[in-house]
């Protein structure tokens, strides 16, 4: 989900492929232990994994690049994948592989000179109205779409990336911000002059 509102949905690389990995692990199940049938069998199995893994890192590898290229700045959530992986979401957690994406993003940010950053994962960008600032109480996962007091209607997600970016921009706001300069003191007699420094911080 992007702060501008569209949504990229995952292919599901791995959930495509079950049908024809199940096939050939039944077909391996039933080869005699230590045959060159079973060894044919085991490459056949591992070959259809490692090509869902490759669908899987094009995919990655095109997105990351476009949002990288069309973006200044790019801000995810520090999510906690390991958690979300042991919960009934976690076949879809390991098929969109999250992880991998968001490391693409970093690099590539470096690469292209952008400024990428994560939001820390207990900033609450759900539940918080990106166009008043109140915070709900709660909302389980099961809701999609929600109303705040203030009259604004929420797409979940969508709302959740308006949050990340104000987020992320107001934490590296107050990075560039830097600690409170002590007040100027005059020159001394000794002193031939004073140097500026040449670091800046900034988006561009």
């Amino acid at each position: 989900m992007l702060s501008d509102g569209r949504k990229i949905d995952s292919p599901r690389f791995l959930h495509r492929a079950e049908r024809k990995l199940r096939t050939l692990q039944q077909a391996l199940a039933r080869k005699e232990e230590g045959s060159s049938n079973r060894a044919r069998a085991r490459g056949r199995v591992a070959r259809q994994h490692a090509k869902v893994a490759d669908a899987r890192r094009e995919f990655h590898h095109r997105l990351s690049t476009q949002i990288i290229r069309d973006n200044q700045a790019v801000y995810v959530k520090d999510l906690a994948v390991g958690g979300l992986a042991r919960t009934r979401l976690g076949k879809s957690v390991h098929d969109a592989g999250w992880s991998a994406f968001v490391d693409m993003l970093e690099y590539k940010a470096k690469l292209y000179g952008r400024i990428f950053a994560r939001v820390d994962r207990w900033f609450p960008s759900s539940k918080l109205c990106s166009a008043c600032g109140t915070l709900a109480e709660a909302m389980p996962l099961t809701v999609r779409e929600w109303t705040c007091p203030c009259g604004a209607v929420h797409d979940r997600d969508v709302n959740a990336a308006i949050n990340i970016l104000a987020a992320g921009r107001a934490e590296r706001l107050n990075a560039c911000r830097g600690p409170v300069r002590p007040d100027a003191s005059p020159a001394q007699p000794d002193e031939t002059g004073s140097h500026r420094s040449a670091a800046r911080c900034g988006t561009g």
